[in-house]
């Protein structure tokens, strides 16, 4: 996010997992039950702002207006250990970008939020330029998802129509994401797509993955695992430091590693209790184009993928696991099961990973 734009911080300050439970209005709920049972395998309650899910192992809500896309802020419970997410929301989206500057156009860029500065804490020396907007997480403002029941589980499908871009671009490329939660597991499966109406030799979608981590002196966190960087502990994000300084990922520059996972070690603020990884995976690292692990006020978890020549009417992808584990061990073990999924398809009989 550029200097002079509405933070992430201070857009949800005030949204905390008991604002989320007060959502008013229009309530709606419904469950799913376990095939043979009679037992709720999970319920859905959908109110005025959001859409609230349970499970036997997890607690999430979508959020329909304010800050949207993705999981909400503190509303993804691991109900075996009571922990819930640091940030600011998980699988959060952005913009649409390529490589290059905006400096020769940026007086045409007024009243968008498409400048992009570089060479700063925030962004790094890389020049980048933002192809389509607004960012959704922060300016969409409000959002449609749709739930679909499954016997098994229960899924999300949202979609936003970009409405600004670039001079020389189009608007009208088509975000999508699915956020599919089997009743049986710790974690949910997502995915975000464009289809683009724009050509770019580099076109890539900017999120949040698996999202942010608020700490105060590194006390919600005890360490961060990235796999193509390993163990980093806490204390390494005292002091802020720009992206491209440590701990960064670029595909052009580095090996594409085995896998591309990335999690933080949870830690109760209160207690110091050490409990769960959460954990965001990439299904196919080869999609990845830029990823960073870096500290501005909070450890800012960007990832980008794409990177790739694409044209009008093409579309790109990546697929995701996002959530609880208590080992590096089993991430390694159930990513490799998932391994090398682009995308995600849903339907109320079934959902698929397809590559």
């Amino acid at each position: 996010m550029s200097r002079g734009r509405l933070s992430r911080r201070g857009f949800l300050d005030h949204m905390t997992a008991a604002a989320l439970g007060g959502a008013i209005g229009g309530t709606k709920a419904a469950e799913g039950f376990f095939p043979d049972a009679g037992q709720p395998a999970y319920t859905v309650r959908e109110e005025a702002d959001a859409i609230f899910i349970e499970t036997p192992r997890l607690e999430a809500a979508i959020r329909k207006r304010g800050y949207v896309s993705g999981v909400a802020a503190q509303s993804f419970l691991d109900k075996q250990t009571g922990f819930r997410d640091p940030g600011f929301g998980l699988d959060i989206a952005d913009w649409i970008m390529e490589p290059g500057s905006d400096e020769a156009y940026r007086d045409q860029l007024a009243g968008t939020d498409l400048v992009y500065e570089y060479n700063n804490l925030f962004h790094g020396r890389r020049a980048k330029r933002s192809i389509e907007g607004p960012q959704i997480c922060t300016q969409a403002r409000e959002l449609q998802p749709v739930v679909i029941q499954g016997k098994d589980f229960v899924a999300i499908k949202q979609q936003f129509t970009y409405r600004v871009a670039a001079p020389g671009k189009k608007v009208g490329s088509v975000w999508t994401q699915v956020l599919v939660f089997p009743v049986d597991r710790r974690y949910f499966f997502s995915m975000d797509r464009i289809d683009t109406v724009n050509r770019s030799d580099a076109m890539f979608l900017r999120i949040d993955m698996p999202g942010h981590i608020r700490h105060r002196g590194g006390d919600t966190f005890a360490q961060i695992y990235l796999s193509y960087r390993g163990h980093i502990p806490s204390s390494e994000f005292l002091h802020d430091f720009p992206p491209d300084e440590k701990f960064d990922y670029l595909r052009d520059r580095d090996p594409v590693p085995e896998r591309f996972i990335r999690a933080c070690q949870l830690r109760d603020p209160q207690t110091g209790r050490v409990g769960p990884w959460l954990a965001g995976m990439t299904l196919e690292p080869s999609v990845v184009y830029e990823a960073w692990c870096h500290q501005r006020g909070y450890v800012c978890m960007i990832q980008e993928f794409g990177g790739r020549p694409i044209e009008p009417g093409q579309a790109f992808s990546a697929a995701f696991i996002v959530g609880y584990f208590d080992s590096i061990e089993e991430m390694h073990e159930v990513y490799d099961r998932y391994k090398g999924h682009i995308g995600l398809v849903v339907t109320d009989q079934g959902w698929q990973l397809v590559r």
